[in-house]
């Protein structure tokens, strides 16, 4: 088991207001910060600060626990795996409004996204989640408390057979801010068992 925060830190566009301590990582968005691309749309967004760490482990799982006061329609923050801007994939929550958000992962290969969700209640501002690798594939779970983790998906980064950098995001796609705080990031032997 490996701490996140003891590796070498890759920021991807580090956001003005940050705080990285030895347990925690906190990020006040900014305004019209997204990663998009094209599907259904139309447009491009390729602004959000992702932190990253390199690897090269072909098998590995990554959790890390979120906070966050998001209020605003689209506000996000969870984890991501950011290759380059055609190619990358996150899960996170997405307010939607005061009844219900999105809890949800985007996969993005050469350069067009998808966006696969659930509606889950407003009032929820906390979530575990676990990213995990085999090869070039990856399934990303989620947890209310932790200890049981039930999948979000499975999918395929067609450039994600190699080298990769994988960490968490936050940001906001409309005029609005909130603070995510991130926690408890390990580096573990991989969760997601073959399949039999």
């Amino acid at each position: 088991m490996e701490n996140f925060l003891s590796k070498e830190l890759i920021w991807t566009r580090k956001p003005k207001q940050v705080t990285v301590t030895r347990e925690t990582i906190e990020i006040v968005t900014e305004p019209h910060t997204d990663l998009w691309q094209r599907t259904y749309y139309g447009f491009q967004n390729d602004n959000a600060p992702v932190l990253q760490v390199r690897t090269a482990e072909k098998y590995f799982s990554f959790t890390v626990h979120t906070r966050f006061d998001s209020k605003h329609r689209f506000d996000q923050c969870g984890v991501a795996l950011y290759l380059d801007s055609e190619n990358w994939l996150k899960a996170s929550i997405e307010y939607e409004n005061e009844y219900f958000q999105r809890l949800g992962s985007v996969v993005t290969n050469h350069g067009y996204s998808d966006w696969a969700t659930t509606d889950i209640p407003a009032g929820v501002k906390a979530m575990w989640y676990r990213l995990s690798r085999r090869e070039s594939d990856y399934c990303v779970e989620c947890s209310e408390d932790g200890v049981n983790f039930r999948q979000m998906r499975i999918c395929h980064l067609w450039n994600g057979n190699a080298e990769i950098t994988f960490g968490i995001y936050a940001c906001s796609p409309e005029a609005s801010s909130f603070r995510a705080v991130f926690s408890q990031m390990e580096i573990t032997e991989c969760k997601w068992k073959a399949h039999q």
